[in-house]
């Protein structure tokens, strides 16, 4: 009788570890949800839908975008972190959720650990911006107007903690300058009072700015990648103006809960690279500022652990914090 119990109890869990084997072979056979942490509307969005469409197409299967916004991308990038391991919740992540807010936010209710990170999606850098009025004509002129004025000239982004703000924070650093920090509830308020010369200056995504700039309304100073913006090819770089390797990009990413399956992870890894191959959906991302990545787990993975690193440090040195 010993011997059956144990012959049982061995096939029972044979049987429970062949199962996650099974279940991951069998994947995808049901519909997806691949959570957007910010509310409808914006480049967010409108990316997690545009990727969404084409998942779809090489799954065989639905992706539904679903809006959980609030605190800054945190409750949704921690419902994923808490949800089901079985590739049928996805994230995007991307550089608040997912970097900035480890520095932000003294307790966060999940950690870096709690994602696999499938592919890096895109980039777009913050673009320096001014007031066609405003005295400095160029990048460089706008540095040494403000090393001669310390503390006189402000700069205006989309909230305290949000890229933008922590791009002047290290441009300060760098370049030794002061200027005055003047948060908005958003892009759109802050992009009406430099257009309006009520702010000095603005560090905002490149998708935000682009048609301002089109239409002359909005002066590009520099842009924060380290290689040229194709929509911005006659705007130099920070980098390329004194300052070797500066960049404060944005980013968009394709995460899951940590433990997901090996198997699942590869073939939504092959299922985005083809994704961002997709010709119509590049033009659409490039047409606005954005580099197309769609790079491998591990790659993805370094450039989240860096990018924490990185704002991480700018968040410490401006003091900002969300709590």
């Amino acid at each position: 009788m010993a011997a059956l119990a144990l012959t049982v109890a061995v096939a029972g869990l044979g049987a429970t570890l062949l199962a996650p084997a099974a279940q991951a072979a069998d994947w995808p056979d049901k519909p997806l949800r691949l959570i957007v942490p910010f509310p409808p509307g914006g480049s967010t969005d409108a990316v997690g839908r545009l990727v969404a469409a084409e998942l779809a197409k090489d799954l065989k299967q639905t992706v539904i975008v679903e809006n959980k916004g609030g605190a800054n991308g945190n409750i949704g990038s921690d419902y994923v972190a808490k949800a089901e391991p079985d590739g049928y919740t996805l994230l995007l992540s991307g550089v608040g959720s997912n970097a900035i807010n480890y520095a932000l936010y003294q307790s966060m209710p999940y950690k870096n650990s709690d994602f696999a990170h499938i592919s890096l999606l895109a980039t777009g850098p913050n673009v320096l911006v001014a007031n066609p009025e405003f005295p400095a004509k160029t990048f460089k002129e706008f540095i040494a107007l403000a090393k001669a004025n310390p503390g006189k000239y402000t700069h205006a982004s989309s909230g305290s903690g949000s890229s933008g703000h922590l791009a002047m924070e290290m441009l300060k650093q760098a370049a030794g300058i002061d200027l005055v920090h003047i948060p908005y509830k958003g892009g759109a308020a802050a992009i009406t009072d430099t257009i309006g010369g009520r702010v000095s200056v603005l560090f905002l995504n490149q998708d935000n700015v682009l048609p301002q700039v089109q239409a002359g309304k909005l002066r590009a100073l520099a842009v924060a990648s380290e290689k040229r913006n194709p929509a911005y090819p006659d705007t130099p770089t920070i980098a390329e103006s004194g300052y070797p390797g500066f960049a404060a990009e944005s980013w968009f990413g394709l995460s899951a809960p940590a433990r997901t399956p090996p198997q699942v992870i590869e073939r939504l890894h092959q299922a985005t690279v083809k994704a961002m191959a997709n010709p119509e959906l590049r033009q659409k991302l490039e047409k606005v500022g954005f580099v197309v990545v769609g790079d491998s787990p591990r790659e993805f993975s370094a450039f989240v652990a860096a990018e924490i690193q990185k704002w991480g440090k700018a968040a410490k040195e401006s003091g900002a914090h969300m709590d």
